[in-house]
Order: C-alpha cells, then sequence, then structure tokens
C-alpha cells in the first residue's frame, strides 16, 4: 500500500515537473503535441504527392526544423515586448514587398519571391500574415474600443498598403488572407454591425470594380471555371475536375499509400501544393481526411481558448485573428479543391509544400504560444 502511494506521488511529481519545464520555456504542450503529428502526417503524404521525392522531402523537413525553432524563440518574447516593434516589423514588411515589385524573382508567370541565389529564396508576401494583425492589434489596442470611423479608416489603410503590393505581384490568394487577417482583428474590436452591413453591402461593386480594372485574365478564368469547370475539361478545367476525381475515388477507406492514381499517373497538376489534400483523400479516403480536419479542429479551438484566456487586449485581438485566419486558410483551400470555391492559390497548412508558408504558420503559433504562456506566468508570479 506504501509503495503504491509512494509510486502515485512520483508519478504526480514527474507531471509536475514536466509542466514545469514547458512552462518555462513558454510552450504550450497541447498546440505542440498537434503540430508535431501534423508535421509527421504531412512528410508521410508529401512523400507521395511528390512522386517519391527525397529531396523535397528534406527540404520540407528542414523548413520544419527551422519553423519549430523559430516558433520557440518567438514564444520566449513577452506580447508587450513584440507590441513595441510591431510598427517597425510593418515598415520592413512593406520595403520588402515594394523590394519584390523592384527586384523580384519571377517564376509561373509571377512575381512574389526575393531570390539571393545560393543563400535563400524567400515571398515577403507570407510574412504579412501575421504582422498585418499584429500592426491593426496593436493601432486598436491604443484606442478606445469600438473602433471609431476615423480608427477604422486608418486601419483600413495601413491594410490597403500592402495589399496593393501583393495584388500587383499578383497574387490573389495571399492578398485575400492578409485582408482577412485584419479585418478580423477589426471584428473582434467591436465592430460596429452598421459598419459590418456597410461592407457587405459594398462587396458587390467592389466586386464588379475588381473584375473590370484589379483582376488579371488568368484571375478572370479561375472564376469561370468554378462556375462551369466541364466547359473546358482539357483547358482551365482540368485541376479541378482531376481533383473531384481523385477525391471521390478514395471512397471511405481509400486506395492504401502510394497507390493513387490520379497523382502518380500525372493526372493531378500541383499534387504536392495547393491539390495535396486530393492526394490524401485517394490514399487514405474519407477517414483519412476526416482525422486531418479533426486535427485542425483541436488546434483552432485551442487557439480560441488562448483567445479568451488572454489577460492584455493586443493578446486577444492578436491570438484571435491568427486562430480565424488559420480556419480560412483551411476552409478556402479544401472549399476550392473540392470545387466549392474559386482556385485562388491557398496551400493546405502544414501539408502542402512550401518552405516559406510553412516558418510563417509556425511562427504564428509561437506568438500564440506567447500569448498564452506569458499570461499563465504572470498569473502565478
Amino acid at each position: 500500500m506504501s509503495n503504491s502511494f509512494d509510486r502515485t506521488l512520483s508519478n504526480e511529481d514527474v507531471m509536475r515537473r514536466r509542466a514545469s519545464l514547458l512552462q518555462r520555456l513558454h510552450i504550450d504542450g497541447i498546440l505542440l503535441l498537434l503540430l508535431l503529428t501534423l508535421a509527421a502526417g504531412s512528410l508521410f503524404v508529401l512523400y507521395s504527392a511528390s512522386g517519391k521525392d527525397v529531396d523535397l522531402l528534406m527540404k520540407q523537413a528542414s523548413s520544419f526544423g527551422i519553423g519549430l525553432v523559430g516558433m520557440i524563440i518567438i514564444a520566449q518574447f513577452e506580447p508587450r515586448f513584440m507590441a513595441r516593434w510591431v510598427p517597425l516589423a510593418y515598415v520592413g514588411g512593406v520595403a520588402l514587398l515594394v523590394a519584390v515589385d523592384v527586384m523580384g524573382h519571377n517564376a509561373m508567370g509571377a512575381t512574389r519571391w526575393i531570390n539571393i541565389p545560393g543563400v535563400i529564396r524567400f515571398q515577403p508576401s507570407e510574412f504579412m500574415k501575421i504582422i498585418m494583425p499584429a500592426t491593426i492589434a496593436w493601432y486598436l489596442s491604443k484606442r478606445t474600443l469600438p473602433p471609431r470611423l476615423k480608427h477604422i479608416v486608418v486601419s483600413l489603410a495601413l491594410i490597403g498598403v500592402p495589399v496593393s503590393l501583393i495584388l500587383v505581384q499578383p497574387d490573389l490568394g495571399t492578398a485575400l488572407l492578409v485582408i482577412t487577417s485584419g479585418a478580423f482583428v477589426l471584428f473582434m474590436a467591436g465592430l460596429q454591425w452598421r459598419w459590418i452591413i456597410g461592407a457587405a453591402a459594398a462587396l458587390v461593386p467592389v466586386a464588379v470594380g475588381m473584375w473590370f480594372f484589379v483582376l488579371h485574365q488568368y484571375q478572370k478564368q479561375r472564376v469561370l471555371t468554378f462556375l462551369s469547370p466541364e466547359t473546358d475539361p482539357l483547358g482551365s478545367g482540368w485541376n479541378i475536375i482531376q481533383s473531384k476525381a481523385a477525391i471521390g475515388s478514395g471512397g471511405v477507406l481509400g486506395k492504401g499509400w502510394l497507390l493513387g492514381t490520379q497523382s502518380h499517373l500525372d493526372f493531378l497538376p500541383e499534387s504536392h501544393t495547393d491539390f495535396i489534400i486530393a492526394v490524401l483523400a485517394e490514399e487514405f479516403g474519407l477517414v483519412g481526411v476526416c482525422i486531418l480536419l479533426f486535427v485542425y479542429l483541436l488546434l483552432i479551438s485551442r487557439g480560441l481558448v488562448i483567445t479568451v484566456q488572454a489577460q492584455t487586449l493586443f493578446g486577444k485581438l492578436m491570438a484571435g485573428s491568427l486562430t480565424m485566419t488559420f480556419f480560412v486558410y483551411v476552409f478556402v483551400n479544401i472549399g476550392m479543391v473540392s470545387g466549392l470555391l474559386p482556385v485562388v492559390g491557398v496551400p493546405l497548412p502544414f501539408i502542402s509544400y512550401g518552405g516559406t508558408s510553412l516558418i510563417t504558420l509556425l511562427s504564428g503559433f509561437g506568438v500564440l504560444m506567447s500569448i498564452h504562456t506569458h499570461r499563465k506566468w504572470i498569473a502565478q508570479v
């Protein structure tokens, strides 16, 4: 009886020490476990989607490693320390977007990257997915809420500058995500419903204006393809038709790992990037997709819990925006691959191949960990 009691105490001491260690490192154990689960699953699916390309797999694993280190480093800084550097980060992000326009690297008809030969190639617009909500959260946290009209106008101007530069590249998908991340901060700051309804009503004339004066021809074609992909099955409709064929052919349990035909026989373009969930659905079926969605749901739920428990206004606005933007990431990618939304080039978080996107996402979760763990530390001190 005594040995059993001592063993129970010993186990409790071990758990307490582990929790204390994670807290001292400012790491949220639940988020870390979920992210590592996605990392393992991503490499598993990516190996098949890339046609067993080991080099590509190693690059993705390296990006995961760099992103995890960056996430842990970011988690060490208190949110109030981050807030002080937000204006400089915003100016630096805009400067990088200008540099893309001046000296950017062109690939696949778009100029979105800065390429330093032999060193690194990265996409500056990805960084704005974190810098944008941080900027609006920093600005509004110093004002009276709900925000007044002049504060809304300034916030929209702060959003509009980088979005305009991203649209020039052109990169409509990233531009929409940057707009969304900033808009979520405004919404959570208590934006009055009359402004929300007014913005919704303005979407129609804005959409018409974008169609005639902003969208490129290939972007217009994506919208037309979304409405009726069968009108050009061998051209613009090819991607979505093959994607839906891959998803449908997987059934409940899938065909098995490495046994997908749409990707391995090269019917499905961009199978390791934007359309990777079609590969997962074909090889692992409905069960595999549901497991992935469940992990995403747990991540989003944890982010919302952190938002509710945040002790500062900046922390609440930042955490809520990052969490909801992550949800939009998932929703838009799955929606476009399944034919429910137009194709806008948004990768599937943590699953699609892409170093800059992956590091940016992990950095965002580093901010969430900082907001949560520093809150707990302050509460105990």
